[in-house]
């Protein structure tokens, strides 16, 4: 049989890692055939977050952390195809690393950025590559995100029972995968980020292993209500956000009342993850369903808890249980983004995104 071979490469919004897959669609199937996954410098992550923020003189740092992230993601490749002695690869998928996202209903001009040059990794992997999926979405009134639920419904769709696929990574995004009509899907609002800031300000730890710090807190009901009532939870999709709404300025203006424990905090953070999650998986649907979960926050075991507490009548999982496992979800749906654009088929959906149309993603450079 021959192969059809694609990369995804994906850097999220924590930005604690690269990770790298290779694909097979050989036949029209889909095969996670290799992984690989590279922790990020803790230098270069903080200059990502720095990024993220607005502030003053950002045009060197931007071009700058461009270039070097175009080198990283190249090496990165390059270690992968000797490692596993792969050649044939039609193209490389790269997600890029976001440093800005301003979806419509924020600025007059909305906008994404996304950098990792991928005229570097082509040039140094001798590979086209595919790059830049979200700006073709913005030019036709899309949010530019979510880009991967065109991907979940390729891969998971069931016509037996409607499903719900959710992304925890920096920020949360779900899938509404009905057993027959319309696919629909959008951000929820924070995921890991806030955790994540927050146990790193206080304990200088990345992330909140197994959700062990926030178990050993307790969730504050005024705190969570305050927090929730942020008119981001409240909106009608189609909708997206990022590192620009939830951080820690925004939490703190929200603790400015507050003299709470920190694990109480983390413990309300979790649980606003959870709830926001929930809020709106009720909200496209009361009846039983299947919940998987990937992205780093299945790994969350407080966080999964809390997700089958809020939603009873779901059978909650990670997509582990669907074959794949959950790290690995968004880098296959570039690879898979990277074949749509390849041979000219759309990569949005503009049920998702509110696109005017759908079309097709990215930018091309060849090799």
């Amino acid at each position: 049989m021959v192969s059809e071979y694609y990369l995804g490469l994906m850097s999220g919004t924590s930005a604690d890692a690269v990770d790298l897959v290779l694909v097979d669609f050989a036949n029209d199937r889909i095969q996670l055939t290799a992984t690989h996954s590279f922790v990020l410098p803790s230098d270069i992550r903080h200059k990502i977050h720095r990024l993220a923020n607005p502030a003053d003189n950002e045009i060197d740092a931007m071009g700058q952390l461009d270039r070097q992230l175009g080198e990283i993601f190249a090496d990165v490749i390059n270690q992968f195809l000797q490692q596993y002695a792969i050649k044939h690869i039609l193209a490389i998928g790269s997600h890029g690393q976001t440093i800005r996202h301003r979806p419509p209903g924020t600025l007059q001009y909305p906008f994404t950025l996304q950098i990792g040059d991928p005229n570097v990794i082509a040039e140094r992997t001798g590979i086209t590559t595919v790059a830049d999926f979200r700006r073709r979405d913005m030019s036709v009134g899309g949010q530019g995100a979510p880009l991967v639920p065109a991907f979940h419904k390729a891969i998971f769709h069931s016509p037996d029972i409607d499903r719900v696929v959710v992304n925890i990574g920096g920020m949360a995004n779900i899938t509404w995968l009905p057993k027959s009509g319309q696919t629909l899907g959008f951000d929820t609002g924070p995921g890991n980020v806030l955790m994540d800031a927050w146990i790193l300000k206080n304990l200088g730890k990345a992330y909140d292993a197994n959700g062990a710090w926030a178990a050993s807190g307790t969730t504050n009901d005024d705190l969570l209500k305050m927090m929730l009532a942020d008119s981001f939870f409240a909106q009608l999709p189609p909708k997206s956000t990022g590192r620009e709404a939830f951080n820690l300025d925004w939490l703190n203006t929200h603790l400015a009342q507050t003299n709470l424990p920190a694990a109480d905090i983390q413990a309300s953070l979790l649980a606003l993850t959870a709830q926001s999650i929930a809020q709106d998986i009720n909200r496209l649907t009361q009846a039983d369903c299947e919940v998987y979960v990937c992205g780093g926050g299945a790994y969350n075991l407080k966080l999964m808890g809390e997700l089958a507490q809020q939603l009873p009548k779901a059978k909650i999982a990670s997509t582990a249980a669907l074959g794949i496992a959950p790290e690995w979800i968004e880098a296959m749906a570039f690879a898979w983004l990277a074949r749509q654009t390849m041979n000219r088929q759309h990569g949005n959906l503009s049920a998702v995104t509110g696109a005017q149309r759908e079309v097709i993603l990215g930018g091309v450079y060849f090799a």
